[in-house]
């Protein structure tokens, strides 16, 4: 039993509906007893990211990515992915520093939609890309869930992909989760802007067959752009027609939607994943998330890649997320962020053990240390942690009972040896 003791408040325990705190002690279990002295600390569950791209971390502010279109930044982003190679090597350094990143950044779940695939590869080759990444995020020790999703891919070929890499890293596993719940499995598309509807279909039949989840993105501007331009309808129609309305599915970004539009997702049982920290910055817009909440669409958190957003860090995007709540409907009250970066993010992965504390959870938390000159003076400790301290980071994170971050450094890995090693493998890219 691993015993957090003498916090200032406990957040987001089971069964805790109205995210009320408690100050107090915490036992999480834990294969080693131990007690951490938390006093000065608020203890939250661990951050559940929604949404990200992990080979993204190894490309971020690249020229020709900061202030362009989608149209102009999809193709800058795939020739600097083809340039470095699509190889396990690049495939495991880019997760492992993106992992450790989330790590020291409080997210103990980290799901990876990863797009971009070499189109000339074998699907054994796919098999050891994602093998790589699943190996390189569990060396940090954080919990994985891994997309195989699609950019443009051949449908077929994209349907094989996705059920060797099934039968190959989670033979016989219900519902996609490991016994342990350190890995997942899903299936998604990058969108009608990117892929048809046989693409839709084939990853459908996949996840029917292994009882996967399924993620695609929808509703940023360019998207519906695109699809207007290519079928004449509107991105969230396609959905519907290409049968990716339904419970299981959970929809990134969603920044361009309608109130019938929200109605009609509401209906359908899907969840949602707010991207404010790569829609923002890039100019794509911002989700109606106040309007989704209403509705009664689950919604969760995301930092979307290091393409458009230059950090994988949760907690900052979920304060972003305030601070531009505003432009779009009422002000989301910070503990309803909180909880989409816990319980919301978990519940579009269908996963009741995480994102909450207590009874019957899988034991990850995060430690956050409000004793300091930038919680000084702020009246509500929970709250702060969004509005106070612009980059914050936990003191210790905690994934199934075992201390990964402990006083701010990772306790499985070497982060300056994670960082030397890829900034050795990006040195080996041909010039432009």
């Amino acid at each position: 039993m691993l015993t957090l003791r003498d916090a200032v408040a406990v957040v987001g325990e089971t069964g805790d509906t109205d995210r009320t705190e408690r100050p107090g002690d915490l036992a999480l279990p834990s294969s080693v007893d131990e007690t951490l002295d938390v006093s000065g600390c608020v203890v939250t569950p661990g951050l559940v990211n929604a949404h990200h791209h992990l080979l993204q971390s190894a490309f971020r502010t690249l020229p020709g990515t900061r202030g362009v279109t989608m149209r102009d930044w999809l193709p800058a982003m795939a020739t600097a992915y083809g340039r470095a190679g699509h190889d396990p090597e690049m495939y495991g350094l880019a997760a492992s520093v993106g992992a450790a990143e989330g790590l020291l950044c409080g997210v103990t779940t980290v799901a990876d939609h990863h797009l971009n695939w070499p189109h000339d590869a074998s699907v054994e080759a796919t098999v050891e890309l994602a093998a790589a990444t699943v190996a390189a995020v569990r060396s940090v020790g954080q919990r994985l869930v891994f997309v195989r999703g699609s950019a443009r891919d051949d449908a077929a070929w994209a349907a094989a992909s996705a059920e060797a890499i099934v039968e190959a890293l989670l033979p016989g596993a219900p519902k996609g989760v490991s016994a342990d719940g350190m890995l997942q499995l899903a299936v998604g598309p990058a969108g009608a802007h990117s892929d048809g509807p046989e693409t839709f279909a084939a990853l459908r039949d996949v996840a029917v067959r292994h009882g996967l989840r399924r993620r695609t993105q929808a509703n940023e501007q360019v998207d519906t752009a695109i699809a207007l331009e290519r079928y004449g309808r509107r991105p969230i129609d396609l959905l519907d027609e290409w049968g990716w309305l339904e419970p299981g599915v959970t929809i990134a970004h969603l920044c361009d939607v309608t109130d019938d539009e929200i109605d009609r997702l509401a209906d359908a049982g899907v969840t949602a994943t707010h991207a404010p920290g790569c829609d923002v910055p890039m100019g794509w817009g911002v989700a109606p998330v106040a309007k989704l909440l209403a509705a009664g669409i689950p919604t969760g958190l995301g930092t979307s890649g290091g393409g458009s957003n230059d950090a994988g860090h949760l907690l900052a995007d979920a304060r972003l997320a305030l601070q531009v709540s505003g432009l779009v409907g009422p002000q989301l009250p910070a503990r309803t962020v909180l909880d989409m970066a816990t319980a919301g993010s978990a519940a579009g992965l269908g996963r009741a053990d995480i994102g909450h504390l207590g009874v019957g959870t899988a034991g990850d938390a995060c430690v956050w240390d409000v004793s300091g000159v930038a919680d000084a003076g702020i009246a509500d400790p929970v709250a702060g942690l969004l509005w106070g301290s612009p980059g914050r980071r936990p003191r210790h994170v905690i994934v199934g009972g075992r201390v990964v971050v402990r006083d701010y450094r990772l306790t499985q890995v070497d982060e300056h040896e994670l960082v030397a090693r890829l900034r050795e493998r990006l040195r080996r890219t041909p010039p432009a």
